[in-house]
């Protein structure tokens, strides 16, 4: 294709038959073009994309205006609200001059609207419904990220997983994983690990510290029960329009590694569970990764990779991802590789690595007639540089653009009408309340001989407000019980497996002896206790993912 020369060049290059999102209007010359709209098409948001730009050139607005376009045409969208301020997607806009002298610039009919929206929040903290992880499915490659930890640490956190799946250890929260770290060092557990390679003190010790330290943070409610469900993202409200998944994330910004690598685990989720679906006429969710620098920081080769395949792979599930941060730099070469749609905001040049950055930046754009770097550090606040693909799948000319105005709410909803939304929403009382029920912390305090402290620590507070004392040995009355209630269980659905197997007559030796295995392992009290443990009704395979998930079954 060769360079376009003129505005009709460039405009011709967005002028798209199936349906599209408006992104603004086409600036030459100094002039805003409203009879030359920039959009993107909607086939193509699976195709990611990327929103850059320095602090206070609009890139929130940006995806606000993207979100409710998305959530009109019937696309559920997920943002990752870091700042605070996009509650407000859910309100209609206020009208003023400022945005009726931008509407009218890009030949925009702006009417208020409120979009539909769910809200969420990390374990809890902050307005939102909880959004939680057990420690078995958020895995070790995820979680090592989180507590920092090196390649050593992170391969025995790798042999203590596996350990707790083999032998039936549900690891649900993070005294589960504390409990399974001290039982492998203690004499009988170095014992048990002879066969697959030994823990060593010293890891261990790191380990047990950064947890210990993670959990002094207030950092131990992201994770236990109830799990949440990455398929709610994919809702749609009665009237059509898509839902617009808010997670709110000031409450943590002390803690970036945990939201950045928080929201790869709802990313790989829905990587493990969706469909393959190929090319479709509209995404199945757009998910905006907000702060995408802070994925990247100080990550592994073996965790950069699997983000780079994860990215690559999910756009055949219907997925889009736009990674948001201040420059391209931020985001490695092969993942950035992947984003077909480019929104490029302003960027400052004040020092030598600025000039740097917006070098390497232009360098990123097809060819293109404007004076890119003397472009990018002119454009005012609302303006950017967009580049998008084709509805063939070719990129489009590079635009200058004046964005158009969102047309909810510009800023947060007050906080008694958020919680009120919260409350009402259908997913309150199924997330809102955490369970604590039996997992290996409590079954390594169950076993015979077992001493006050070693892996039961001073005492465990139930979900149900129950405090547990750790003074006596052997086994507790309460997972006595548990345990023979699953034994009762276990043998009656074994005696149902034989009445059917009777009431269905006689097989070939060969097909009976096959499915005799199969049911040896279906029915085995490892097999349920592993189901169990990853807290859905319907199981998981304990399989690992790209990052060391465990897989769900839907």
């Amino acid at each position: 294709m060769s360079e376009p020369t003129s505005a009709a060049d460039i405009a011709a290059g967005y002028a798209f038959a199936g349906p599209a999102l408006d992104l603004g209007a086409l600036l030459w010359d100094g002039k805003c073009l409203p009879e030359a709209p920039v959009r993107i098409p909607l086939p193509m948001l699976n195709r990611h994309g990327l929103v850059a730009g320095a602090t206070g050139t609009g890139k929130t607005k940006t995806l606000q205006l993207i979100a409710e376009q998305l959530s009109a045409q019937g696309v559920p969208v997920f943002l990752a609200d870091v700042k605070g301020d996009l509650s407000g997607v859910s309100a209609p806009g206020a009208a003023n001059d400022r945005v009726r002298g931008r509407a009218a610039e890009v030949g925009q009919k702006w009417t208020a609207t409120g979009f539909p929206a769910e809200f969420y929040a990390l374990g809890g903290l902050g307005h939102g419904i909880p959004l939680r992880a057990t420690i078995t499915s958020f895995g070790p490659v995820l979680l090592a990220k989180v507590l920092q930890l090196n390649h050593t640490q992170e391969q025995s956190l790798g042999l203590i997983f596996h350990y707790a799946d083999q032998k039936g250890l549900e690891l649900l929260d993070l005294k589960d994983l504390r409990s399974v770290v001290a039982f492998l060092t203690s004499d009988e557990g170095r014992a048990e690990l002879k066969g697959i390679g030994g823990l060593s003190t010293a890891t261990a010790g790191v380990i047990l510290r950064s947890l210990t330290a993670f959990e002094a943070q207030g950092m131990a409610s992201f994770f236990g029960e109830p799990e949440f469900d990455t398929a709610e993202f994919l809702r749609t409200a009665s009237g059509g329009r898509g839902v617009v998944s808010v997670l709110e994330l000031p409450a943590v910004q002390e803690k970036p590694q945990l939201f950045s690598t928080f929201l790869m685990w709802l990313l790989a989720d829905l990587f493990h569970d969706l469909p393959e679906i190929g090319d479709a006429d509209r995404p199945r969710l757009v998910f905006f990764f907000d702060e995408a620098h802070l994925l990247f920081d100080d990550a592994s080769k073996a965790f950069l990779d699997s983000i780079t395949q994860t990215v690559r792979l999910i756009r055949s599930k219907g997925v889009g991802v736009f990674f948001v941060t201040q420059t391209p730099k931020d985001v490695p070469g092969d993942v950035l590789a992947q984003l077909g749609n480019r929104v490029q905001h302003a960027l400052r040049a004040f020092t030598p690595d600025d000039q740097k950055a917006l070098k390497a930046t232009v360098k990123t754009f097809p060819n293109s007639s404007y004076d890119l770097e003397e472009l990018l550090t002119g454009l005012g606040t609302g303006e950017a540089v967009v580049t998008v693909l084709s509805e063939r799948g070719a990129p489009t000319p590079v635009a200058a653009t004046r964005l158009r105005a969102p047309e909810s709410l510009m800023g947060p909803v007050d906080g008694p009408a958020l919680d009120r939304a919260v409350r009402e929403s259908p997913l309150y009382e199924r997330y809102a309340q955490a369970v604590d029920r039996e997992s290996a912390f409590e079954k390594l305090a169950a076993r015979p001989g077992e001493q006050p402290g070693s892996a039961r620590g001073t005492q465990a507070t139930r979900g149900t407000g129950e405090t547990r004392g750790t003074g006596e040995t052997g086994e507790t009355k309460k997972a006595k019980e548990a345990r023979e209630a699953r034994g009762a269980r276990d043998a009656r659905e074994a005696g149902e497996a034989e009445g059917v197997r009777e009431a269905k007559g006689p097989r070939s030796r060969a097909s009976e002896e096959d499915r005799s295995v199969v049911e040896q392992v279906v029915g085995s009290g490892m097999f349920k206790s592993l189901a169990r443990s990853v807290g859905t009704q319907i199981g998981r395979e304990i399989t690992r993912s790209l990052f060391g998930t465990a897989r769900r079954r839907r």
